[in-house]
Parts: C-alpha cells; sequence; structure tokens
C-alpha cells in the first residue's frame, strides 16, 4: 500500500514546479550572459575600447585646456577602465535583448492581453533609458562640466582622473537611464489597479518635491545636472499619465473580449437537460 498522503502528492507537484521555474530562471540568465558577451566581443572588435572613452571624453575635454588630456592615476586603470567602459557600452546595446529575456521568464503567467503589450513596454522602456543617456551625454555632461570648470581659478590645470571621471558619469547615465522609466512605472502601477489616474493627478505637487529630492541625491552638487534631472522627470510623470489614460482604454476591450471569450466556453462545456 502507498504510504503518500495526498498533502505529500501535493507537495511534490510544488516542489517540482519550483524546480521548473528555477530551471528556466537559469536559462534566461544564461541566454541574457551569452548576448552579454557577443555584444561585448562586437564592440571590441569595432569601435575599439579606446575609441569608446574618446567619445564619452568629448564632454569633458571641450573644457580642459588645448592639448591636455585625462589622467590615469591608479596603477591598473589603464587596462580595468577601458573594460568597464567596454561592459556598459555592451550593456547597452544588449539591453533589448536582456529586457526581452525578462520578459520571456514572466510571459507564461500573463493574459494573452497583457502579453500583447508587454513587447511594446520593453521597446519602449529601452529607447527611455537610450533618451536618458543620450540627454546625460550630449547636453547634461557638457552644460555641467561647463559651469564646474567656471569656478577654477587660472592657476589650476583642469586634468581629471579617468578613473574618477568614467565613475562619474556611469552614475549619471545609471540615474537617468533609471529616472527616464517613470512613465512605464507610472502605466503599471495604473493598469495594475494599484493607483488611479486621479491619485497620480493629486500626487503631481508630491511628485515635484521627491523629483528635485531624488536628483539632489544622486547627481553632483550642482545646479545644472540636478534641474536636468528633476525637469525632465517632471515633464515623463505627465507622460505617464496620458500614456496611462490611453493604456487603460486600449486593455480594456481586449479584456472584455476574452472574458466573454471564456464565458462562451464555459457554457458550452456545461452539461445541457
Amino acid at each position: 500500500m502507498s504510504t503518500n498522503t495526498p498533502d505529500t502528492d501535493d507537495l511534490a507537484g510544488t516542489e517540482q514546479t519550483f524546480v521548473q521555474h528555477l530551471l528556466e530562471l537559469r536559462n534566461r540568465l544564461v541566454y541574457a550572459f551569452i548576448g552579454l558577451l557577443v555584444c561585448m566581443a562586437a564592440l571590441a572588435i569595432w569601435p575599439g575600447p579606446a575609441t569608446l572613452i574618446d567619445w564619452i571624453a568629448i564632454p569633458i575635454q571641450a573644457h580642459m585646456p588645448p592639448g591636455a588630456k585625462l589622467i590615469a592615476v591608479g596603477v591598473f586603470s589603464p587596462f580595468f577602465i577601458p573594460l568597464k567602459v567596454l561592459m556598459m557600452a555592451a550593456f547597452l546595446l544588449a539591453l533589448p535583448w536582456i529586457m526581452y529575456q525578462v520578459w520571456a521568464f514572466i510571459a507564461p503567467g500573463l493574459y494573452s492581453h497583457e502579453k500583447r503589450f508587454a513587447v511594446p513596454l520593453i521597446m519602449f522602456g529601452s529607447l527611455l533609458a537610450y533618451g536618458g543617456i543620450a540627454f546625460v551625454q550630449l547636453l547634461v555632461l557638457d552644460k555641467m562640466f561647463g559651469f564646474i570648470q567656471a569656478f577654477a581659478p587660472p592657476s589650476v590645470a583642469a586634468t581629471p582622473d579617468i578613473a574618477s571621471y568614467v565613475e562619474a558619469i556611469l552614475s549619471l547615465y545609471l540615474a537617468f537611464g533609471l529616472a527616464f522609466q517613470v512613465p512605464i512605472v507610472v502605466m503599471l502601477l495604473v493598469r495594475f489597479g494599484l493607483v488611479t489616474i486621479e491619485q497620480l493627478k493629486s500626487f503631481r505637487g508630491y511628485f515635484i518635491v521627491l523629483a528635485f529630492v531624488i536628483a539632489a541625491m544622486v547627481t553632483p552638487p550642482d545646479v545644472i545636472s540636478q534641474l536636468s534631472l528633476a525637469v525632465p522627470m517632471c515633464i515623463l510623470y505627465e507622460c505617464g499619465i496620458i500614456g496611462a489614460r490611453w493604456f487603460g482604454k486600449a486593455s480594456k476591450p481586449s479584456e472584455d473580449a476574452e472574458s466573454s471569450a471564456s464565458d462562451d466556453t464555459s457554457n458550452d462545456a456545461s452539461p445541457k437537460p
């Protein structure tokens, strides 16, 4: 006679499902890591780590004395800094692929109408991240370094260390890339019923204060970079409210159609007298 009880059988099935989820998570992480390695290899061939550093150094070199270069104070900085920049560029290049792996992991638990909106949201989120980083590289850094270098006395040569410079701009890339995800966060909060559009509108004033607090915490202590982060966050918050209104209207017919289809299926499956 079998000694397994119903509770034991249920637990065994749950354990098997949990292991399957772990295996799927491992596979998605491996795929994401392979994509990152492929992008690193491609960028190492062209344009190369040295060219990548030259590109990100353009904003500060525009405010340095003619002929001045960034210096490497650390013994291993000439090796580790190009590698760090290469990994950062590869991660940005592979971001849509990494986001797709995240979506593929959670997709089995989504409804069909939610799956239809997942891929556009992933692409939109990637574009927002790229937009935030481009905003830093093309506008914020130039204005920020111009503001900072204006306070340097003539007797001080502005020749920053490459390690500190790369760490500073990487932190700005991360801060702006995440801050530009505000519309995605707002739309998802409304979509999952955590907040309403009316609540978001009433929270507008608090969010403005919150945006300036966050900007003061994650950016250098200068007015230019703080305003450059806080103001776009406020604008993107309004864009998120508009997108949430459209997102809710677009998803409602799909939910109604699926609900009616589910009801028809259950009615057909019910026994007839």
